[in-house]
């Protein structure tokens, strides 16, 4: 008897920097998640899809849970409440190598007051499966890890605890195979070869500001937003007649892909910037395959920083900004 195809949503949540968009690249095999060690790197709610033979899952990795200080941090907390609103499971990271805290207690009350019904002996009961995902398990050794599955087995009433180190590729076969049993029996939603719900535009945008996380780490401003203003594609005419017409050694016409990078004070401008453009250099090198890829041809990347004073906490500016 053929096994029944399996289908649905999973958010993905945690505090800030547990690991969520490292676990879905994971998953997905391919990088669709800015991944960095700096907190609240996420900004948007990335929606991987994960398909096997026998299933396929949509993957919403939400930014960090936090109290917010801005009325981007507001926004972002808004991001993640739209991220639970239809889902049909639960995946909370909690990592390994950390204690169960306060941030954690309040994205569990979140998700009870969402998902579950308290019953009269004080318990809750959930309406979908919840399943703990610890992360990072790599940085303990194997009594340690059974210390840590016991606290956090006591934490929450979890339909599933499955432990994983992303970055090593510990376990991960049994994560896919939990989130997919934890799955309804549903239709195909995407064809087999797409991996992102997310338009070109939104991923080279999200991949050009973690690029320049991981060149500046510390330096960088935490106000740094990326917007693709543009992607403008060679002229059909041009690729197709150019071949007859262009000389030999003459490169193909690119795609041109314009890109403004805002931070909130003139003073910044050349953190970005770097010495004599290194750093935009650098990142231009550094993208210059993946925004191919993404693009479907070969492109030049137009990169031009510009100030957009305070616009953590102006309305209008932010949804300029795409939030």
């Amino acid at each position: 008897m053929q096994e029944a195809y399996r289908s649905g949503f999973i958010a993905v949540v945690g505090r800030p920097n547990v690991g969520k968009s490292t676990l879905i690249n994971a998953l997905i095999g391919s990088h669709i998640a800015i991944t960095s060690s700096r907190p609240e790197t996420t900004r948007k709610a990335i929606r991987g899809v994960l398909t096997t033979d026998n299933a396929q899952i949509v993957l919403v990795d939400t930014p960090g849970i936090h109290r917010p200080r801005t009325l981007l941090g507001q926004r972002l907390n808004d991001i993640v409440d739209n991220s639970l609103s239809d889902v049909d499971a639960v995946a909370f990271l909690l990592p390994a190598d950390q204690p169960i805290g306060p941030g954690d207690k309040r994205i569990l009350s979140r998700l009870r007051g969402d998902f579950a019904r308290k019953n009269d002996d004080g318990t809750f009961t959930w309406k979908v499966p919840l399943i703990a995902v610890v992360t990072k398990i790599d940085e303990l050794n194997h009594a340690q890890l059974v210390d840590k599955l016991i606290e956090i087995n006591e934490f929450a009433a979890f339909s599933d605890i499955v432990p994983v180190s992303a970055l090593e590729k510990d376990n991960l076969d049994e994560v896919k195979h939990v989130l997919i049993e934890a799955m309804p029996e549903g239709p195909q939603m995407y064809p087999d070869d797409q991996i992102s719900e997310e338009p070109p535009s939104e991923t080279i945008a999200e991949l050009i500001r973690g690029a320049f996380l991981e060149e500046l780490t510390d330096e960088l401003p935490h106000s740094l937003a990326v917007v693709v203003d543009s992607i403008d594609y060679p002229d059909e005419d041009e690729e197709d007649g150019s071949d007859a017409q262009r000389p030999a050694n003459a490169p193909k016409p690119k795609a041109q892909v314009h890109v403004s990078v805002y931070v909130e004070r003139d003073s910044q401008k050349p953190i970005i910037i770097g010495r004599k453009a290194e750093h935009l250099v650098r990142v231009k090198k550094k993208l210059r395959t993946p925004i191919n890829r993404i693009v479907g041809c070969k492109a030049n990347l137009d990169m031009h920083v510009k100030v957009a004073k305070e616009w953590q906490s102006d309305p209008k500016k932010l949804e300029r900004l795409g939030f």
